[in-house]
Order: structure tokens, then C-alpha cells, then sequence
């Protein structure tokens, strides 16, 4: 959560997030955060943006707060316009060619309101201490959003990759702080896994400009995350599906799909996607 991106994945994986709560014998920091995705996923954003706020009051200096409520409005967009279901199906040329959305202006504003605030927060955490997790976390995921909103919705593929690279350095930094943090693995495993998936010529200028690809390594740390991971462990598995789908690896994308219906059953994308791919592999 979602970089991350000139492409899909790189410009999904910020977003954050959402997110299966942790296994019962972790310890829950933020748990009023932990539900706040829990129900960004299962679609009920009212009620997500709820807890992000409670959480917020409760915690003004956490920059996970205006963060989280960043990535709650990101959500809610792609899911008005469509963004997420467009890509399942979509091949990764025809990507180059998808539409560019008309975004809620008020909405973008307030976006960009949420993540600025939650930079500036992190910020000041950082110039005491510069390896706060949580700060660092907050900086990953708000580059991830901007790369997100930029490729996914306004079609700005040089603004995306510009972002996410920066959420790329600062996952690098926050995993240097703590390596358990496998949320952080999200943002790497998208870059490498889009760039790897390039024509050569086009990874060659991306390797010119400090940006390298290793599809096979993205896709494990996308594993990583889904595995061990908290707040973005189901976006990687989100993230997976798409991969899977888009490699025609079926058995692997159906496990994703189905896991996620389980989890999710008030989040109809993922059931309409399993009827979609068992009916392609029916033919």
C-alpha cells in the first residue's frame, strides 16, 4: 500500500493499503488504523475515514493518521471511476493507451491536503529522530499515493516515476530502521516487477535514469509482503492477482481472487474477477 511507475503496478502500489488485521499474538500499535483498512477494502469508506479521523484526534502528531485518510480518498476515487477493475484484464501495452479520468476536484484538493500534512508531520519526527518507523512509513506511503493519483487517474507517467521513486528511497531507508517492516517491500516489488516487465530499450533508458527492473525479485517481494506484512499485506496480494493474471497464471491468480472474496465479501471486484478469469479459462 500499493512507486508505487510508468505503468500499472508501479502506479498502484501506494496505496496504501489496507489491510487484514495482524496475526492475534502481534502487538497492535494502531489499532483504530488496522480497522480504518480493514474497512477501506471491504468498500465501507464512510466508515473507514471514521477511524482514520478518531485515530487522528487521538494521535495528532501521527502522520500515519492524515496519511491513512489520504490513501481512504484515493481508494474511494479508483473505486468511482473504476481504476482497479480496469487493470485486471488490461496487458501491459495496452496500459500505455488507458484513458485519462476525470478526477472530483474537491476531492483531489483534500487529498493533497491529507498527504502534505502528513509529510510535514513526519517531517518534524524525522529531524529528531531519523529513523522513526512510523514516519518513515508515512513518507513511503504518501510518495506511493502521489504516484498512484498521478499515473492511475491524471495519466502523468513522468510525474508517477518521479514519485515513486521516491517512495522506493524511502522504503529503502525505513527497512534499513527496521527490516521486520515488510509493508516497506511493496515498493520496491512494484518498481522491479514493472520495469523487469519492459521492452528492452525502454529498461535500458529507465537504467539511465537510476531506475532497474527484476520482475522475478519484484514479484517476491510482493510474496514477502502478502505473507508477512500489516497494513498493506492485502494490497500486495491485490497486486499479485493483477501479476498472475497478466503472466496467464491461473492457479496462482485464483488463489489470490478467492482468498480475497473471503476476506472481503462486502468488495465485489474480487468475485467479479474469479467469474472473469475461470470464464477465460473456460474457452
Amino acid at each position: 500500500m500499493l512507486w508505487l511507475t510508468v505503468v500499472l503496478m508501479a502506479a498502484i502500489v501506494a496505496v496504501p493499503a489496507a489491510f487484514a488485521l495482524p496475526p492475534a499474538d502481534a502487538i497492535v500499535p494502531n489499532p483504530t488504523l488496522d480497522s480504518g483498512f480493514q474497512r477501506l477494502y471491504d468498500l465501507d469508506f464512510s466508515g473507514a475515514q471514521k477511524d482514520f479521523e478518531s485515530w487522528e484526534k487521538a494521535n495528532p502528531e501521527d502522520p500515519m493518521g492524515p496519511v491513512s485518510e489520504a490513501a481512504g480518498i484515493l481508494f474511494s476515487e479508483f473505486n468511482r471511476l473504476g481504476v482497479l477493475e480496469a487493470q485486471f484484464y488490461e496487458s501491459d501495452s495496452a496500459f500505455s493507451a488507458r484513458k485519462k479520468y476525470q478526477a472530483d476536484q474537491p476531492e483531489r484538493e483534500r487529498f493533497e491536503l491529507r498527504v502534505t500534512t502528513g509529510e510535514s508531520l513526519a517531517k518534524t519526527k524525522l529531524a529528531s529522530n531519523p529513523k522513526d518507523r512510523d514516519a518513515l512509513l508515512a513518507m513511503t506511503l504518501a510518495s506511493g499515493l502521489r504516484s498512484d493519483y498521478a499515473a492511475l487517474i491524471e495519466k502523468r507517467n513522468l510525474a508517477s516515476l518521479h514519485y515513486s521513486k521516491e517512495s522506493t528511497t524511502w522504503a529503502d531507508q525505513l527497512l534499513a530502521a527496521d527490516p521486520q517492516c515488510y509493508d516497506a517491500h511493496v515498493a520496491g516489488g512494484i518498481s522491479k516487477y514493472i520495469v523487469g516487465s519492459m521492452s528492452a530499450p525502454v529498461r535500458w533508458m529507465l537504467r539511465l535514469g537510476g531506475v532497474s527492473g527484476d520482475k522475478q525479485g519484484g514479484i517476491a517481494d510482493l510474496q514477502r509482503t502478502a505473507a508477512h506484512g500489516r497494513l498493506l499485506a492485502p494490497f500486495a496480494r491485490i497486486l499479485l492477482a493483477i501479476a498472475y493474471v497478466r503472466d496467464k497464471d491461473v492457479p496462482r491468480a485464483r488463489d489470490q481472487l478467492v482468498s480475497l472474496e473471503k476476506d472481503f465479501p462486502n468488495n465485489p471486484l474480487f468475485g467479479r474477477e474469479l467469474a472473469r478469469l475461470e470464464k477465460g479459462n473456460a474457452r
